[in-house]
């Protein structure tokens, strides 16, 4: 095959979209991500195309291994993350929150548990439980036997089954949910922020130590945490709005001041009420919120 020539048909092209988001459903970070792709760029451009049976598969190998070789190399720079780390999140297509099963494996409360799983272990379910991919073929990707890997699926599995929400939402009241926290974060609505907030709400924010105001520690409970959304939008100096937007899949905030993206939030809704909040206000993970990034599987 010439690569030059059929640069459309290059299995590598064909399956891009697909090679990112299984690198970042493993890393959590767009940027991270890239990087992943184009070291997984350079070692398929070393390949001869006809001497690969199975292209795609050969593929996500490739991405598998450049994934956990980059986790281990980033390990450090997130062990000195200043205050709470949470993913990098992405503004996505409709079609991505069609798909519930992806679109919840992508949300920034899944991908925060995924956080918890050693590099071994998100790789095996990722692979397994997102992706579907055989037992063999992860093994290979991961250099361990398929017995070993079966292994490492269920414990992860049983690991984020204790950890994941219990009761999945219709994205009806996932929206009504996000919709009520616009309305009262654009009028600094105490009660309205009351009044969709669960009793036992926590909140984390990632201000990457770069946004003055953004809490480093999780706060706990409705009253503490209305109360402190309505404090800081009072210190704003510019002017301040929420919209509704989409991110990782599903319904989310973006946060503007003066007309500038200021963060992003997603939410975990539990019985109509706001279980737990995420807000993302690191400029160095806004970068994609401004384009919507292709997530397939």
């Amino acid at each position: 095959m010439d690569r030059v020539e059929s640069a459309a048909d290059d299995p590598f092209v064909v399956h891009r979209n697909l090679l990112f988001t299984v690198a970042y459903e493993m890393l959590g970070s767009a940027a991270d991500a890239e990087d992943v792709l184009q070291e997984s760029w350079l070692r398929w451009a070393a390949v001869d195309p006809s001497t690969v049976m199975a292209p795609k598969a050969y593929l996500v190998r490739i991405v598998t291994r450049q994934a956990l070789n980059h986790i281990r190399s980033v390990s450090r720079r997130r062990e000195d993350y200043v205050g709470e780390w949470l993913p990098e999140p992405l503004l996505t297509a409709p079609d991505v929150a069609e798909d519930v099963e992806l679109a919840e494996s992508l949300s920034i409360a899944m991908l925060t548990v995924l956080e918890t799983l050693s590099p071994a272990e998100r790789a095996v379910f990722v692979l397994r439980e997102v992706f579907d991919v055989p037992y063999d073929e992860i093994a290979d990707a991961v250099a361990k036997t398929p017995a070993a890997v079966r292994q490492i699926a269920h414990r992860a599995k049983d690991h984020v089954a204790a950890r994941r929400p219990r009761i999945r939402v219709v994205a009806s009241e996932h929206e009504r949910a996000v919709d009520q926290l616009v309305a009262a974060l654009n009028t600094g609505d105490l009660q309205g922020l009351m009044d969709v907030l669960a009793p036992d709400v926590v909140s984390v924010a990632d201000g990457g130590g770069k946004v003055r105001g953004a809490a480093r520690r999780p706060l706990v409970g409705a009253d503490t945490i209305a109360r402190y959304l309505v404090g800081s939008l009072a210190k704003l100096t510019g002017a301040f709005h929420a919209a509704a937007t989409t991110i990782n899949g599903q319904p989310g905030i973006r946060l503007e001041v003066d007309g500038e993206l200021a963060g992003v939030v997603a939410v975990v809704v539990e019985a109509g009420l706001i279980a737990r909040i995420y807000s993302v206000a690191n400029p160095d993970k806004l970068g994609r919120m401004g384009l919507e990034v292709p997530l397939v599987r």
